[in-house]
């Protein structure tokens, strides 16, 4: 009961903390605001106010990027959920060793078994790849979007504001 309240109080102080700074469709996929930064001092100004401007929006792209490569990769999905349910499985019923004929099944000769079968299932669902398609691709949409979208004129006050 206590980690169900724990639970409820973590989704409850993350949906404060990080959907509250998410900032609506409209204002984020502002095609009148798009334009071509005149030089590099322009563009590292942009990405400086965008990506504290629209970090909600960028950490909930992020999320559906995420969910989009776990969706894809069907491979990965298997064998985190065979490892994650192994692990769980050795520890609810593997505590005591099981005598089967002459052989006795110890809980570590059950890691071990997990691991032999585990790891090779990991290594073939390229969970680097992934990863990395992961970090590449937000990159290229955060940094891309930053860079494009032109700041509204409240970051013309948030430097003064700043300095106060």
């Amino acid at each position: 009961m206590e980690t169900v309240m724990r639970v409820t109080e973590t989704i409850k102080s993350f949906r404060e903390a990080r959907l509250s700074a998410l900032r609506p469709p409209s204002e984020f996929f502002d095609h009148t605001r798009i334009s071509r930064p005149a030089d590099l001092n322009q563009a590292t100004h942009r990405i400086s106010y965008n990506t504290r401007y629209f970090s909600g929006n960028y950490g909930l792209l992020v999320g559906v990027l995420a969910v989009y490569a776990l969706i894809t990769n069907i491979r990965l999905v298997f064998a985190v959920l065979f490892l994650v349910g192994g692990f769980a499985a050795i520890n609810r019923f593997g505590a005591d060793p099981i005598q089967v004929g002459e052989h006795v099944i110890t809980q570590k000769s059950l890691y071990t078994g997990l691991f032999v079968i585990g790891i090779p299932l990991l290594w073939f669902a390229s969970p680097f790849s992934t990863f990395f398609w992961l970090v590449g691709a937000s990159a290229v949409l955060i940094l891309g979007h930053a860079c494009m979208v032109e700041p509204g004129i409240e970051s013309e006050y948030a430097s003064v504001q700043d300095s106060v």
